[in-house]
């Protein structure tokens, strides 16, 4: 089981609804197609690195991403973040916040709404 958040470069939007109509677009555009295959934005690397750099994704520190490496998971503007439900509050908050210091916007797919 787990916990995912999407976050994404770009202004942020008005509201949940327009949140997740921006995430909807993203998604099926840069993750769900397998025809497309777009390098990371900077940006996004940049936030994955600092990311990883407190809760590597790697086995031999415990398990935090449900599927790492997390860097697999960006493509173009998007980065999809996997957690494992243990620690999903600790890193949601974390991730949400050094999102929005790098400027992204920070989306709970599963609560339909925008994380502040």
């Amino acid at each position: 089981m787990s916990y995912d958040l999407a976050v994404w470069e770009g202004d942020r939007p008005l509201d949940d609804r327009q949140a997740g109509l921006i995430y909807d677009e993203l998604y099926e555009r840069y993750l769900e197609s397998d025809d497309v295959s777009v390098p990371p934005a900077p940006c996004v690397v940049a936030y994955v690195e600092a990311l990883v750099a407190r809760y590597p994704d790697n086995a031999d520190r415990g398990v935090v991403w449900a599927s790492p490496p997390v860097i697999e998971e960006a493509s173009g503007p998007i980065v999809y973040l996997l957690m494992s439900y243990g620690k999903a509050e600790e890193v949601s908050e974390w991730a949400a916040t050094l999102a929005r210091e790098h400027g992204l916007v920070c989306f709970d797919p599963q609560g339909e709404c925008l994380r502040p």
